[in-house]
């Protein structure tokens, strides 16, 4: 086998990773099958994609579309590079002890939380049961679809694992990040909570979700990321790259 081949198979593979949560669809995937299928296509016609780029660096024209192509996609990996740096580290801000603690919501289908959000929920019960002192907002409004509200479902499935209702508080209403810490930070000035916050999330959403955080006003803030499913972890990767550009557009 060429090491051609070898490239082939190994990209073929990467397009397999992104095809993995399915049916599950969203950029991430979307962008991610679309880059694999480019790096399948170049490496097949390798060849002639070289002639192109050459053909194209002899005309008047050509050079700089051709330098500033090179210069979009080098300095595009720098960007994903810094980024999962980034995302991977503020996984690793974890509170020595948790005073507020807050969910963040994800799909629920019928009454009861998706997968995803039982991995949340799972993490937060565990620090729950460490610290019997700590409280839990839950946060996560009623989406389309959803017969109830995602933070009812968060609330249900905690008491039901032996979580007092009275140290879960639920925010309803939000239906972003954005809004989810908003929200709870609201509910953190009425109540007169502790603001030492710890964010419950998957990890590659830690940190999007910290900046938000700091722009509303959070100060003392942790991490505590839940397991994320392997099938799931290239494309949400992914798909967060788009959701930190678009915070870092809009700020939200």
């Amino acid at each position: 086998m060429s090491a051609k081949d070898i490239l082939v198979v190994v990209e073929i593979f990467l397009m397999f990773l992104f095809l993995a949560p399915l049916p599950v669809i969203n950029s991430g995937n979307i962008l991610g099958l679309a880059f694999s299928v480019a790096l399948i296509l170049i490496t097949r016609y390798n060849k002639e994609c070289a002639k192109a780029i050459v053909k194209l660096w002899h005309t008047s024209a050509g050079k700089p579309v051709v330098i500033a192509a090179g210069m979009i996609i080098l300095a595009g990996l720098i960007y994903v590079t810094v980024l999962s740096v980034k995302m991977y580290k503020a996984q690793e801000n974890r509170p020595d002890k948790p005073e507020t603690v807050i969910v963040l919501g994800c799909r629920v289908k019928g009454k009861r939380p998706t997968r995803m959000l039982r991995r949340r929920l799972d993490a937060a019960f565990e620090l729950m049961i460490n610290d019997p002192d700590c409280l839990c907002i839950v946060s996560g409004g009623q989406g389309s679809g959803e017969v109830i509200s995602e933070a009812c479902a968060m609330k249900d499935y905690l008491v039901e694992k032996g979580i007092p209702e009275n140290r879960i508080i639920m925010e309803d209403k939000s239906t972003s990040t954005f809004e989810n810490l908003k929200f709870s930070k609201e509910i953190i000035q009425e109540r007169n909570l502790s603001e030492n916050v710890t964010i419950v999330t998957d990890g590659f959403h830690e940190y999007r979700a910290s900046l938000i955080a700091k722009k509303l006003g959070y100060h003392s803030l942790y991490s505590c990321p839940a397991y994320t499913e392997p099938r799931y972890v290239f494309t949400y990767w992914v798909r967060e790259w788009l959701g930190l550009t678009h915070f870092f557009i809009l700020g939200k």
